[in-house]
């Protein structure tokens, strides 16, 4: 399975807080297999000590180093949150994008979230499709 794939991407979503869309961004890495529960620990463990967030709408969560045993397979899941939640002091995040990586699979799909969220155009796609192909396509590898 690819490092992005459509059952890792979930569509119009909600989160009360910053907790909860790490935690549900972390739930689709271990329903699809690429994590074990204990991974969801690390990633918010990570967040308390620096913030995730890339700015323009989009954070991307992962663990802290202590968690690598919990990761299964390299993936990275999508958490779209149309209304945005919270994250740091003003800010707010539209786009969860929750990584577990084995090895360095994961900086090609982040070398392609770069340049796709300094396009204004492509990010403003990424934060309103329901389609979730169109996550695929822009952050897919290969």
């Amino acid at each position: 399975m690819a490092i992005v794939s459509k059952e890792r991407i979930c569509l119009q979503a909600s989160a009360m807080d910053k907790e909860e869309a790490i935690r549900k961004a972390g739930d689709l890495l271990v329903e699809s297999g690429c994590v074990l529960p204990p991974y969801i620990d690390g990633m918010l463990a990570r967040e308390q000590s620096m913030s995730t967030s890339l700015g323009n709408g989009v954070a991307i969560p992962h663990g802290v180093y202590e968690n690598r045993d919990h990761i299964l397979k390299t993936g990275i899941s999508v958490l779209q949150l149309p209304d945005g939640v919270d994250w740091d002091e003003d800010e707010k995040v539209y786009l969860v994008i929750g990584i577990a990586a084995t090895s360095d699979e994961h900086v090609e799909v982040l070398s392609n979230l770069a340049d796709v969220i300094d396009d204004e155009n492509n990010l403003s796609e990424l934060l309103s499709t329901t389609d979730p192909d169109v996550i695929v396509k822009y952050l897919g590898v290969g």
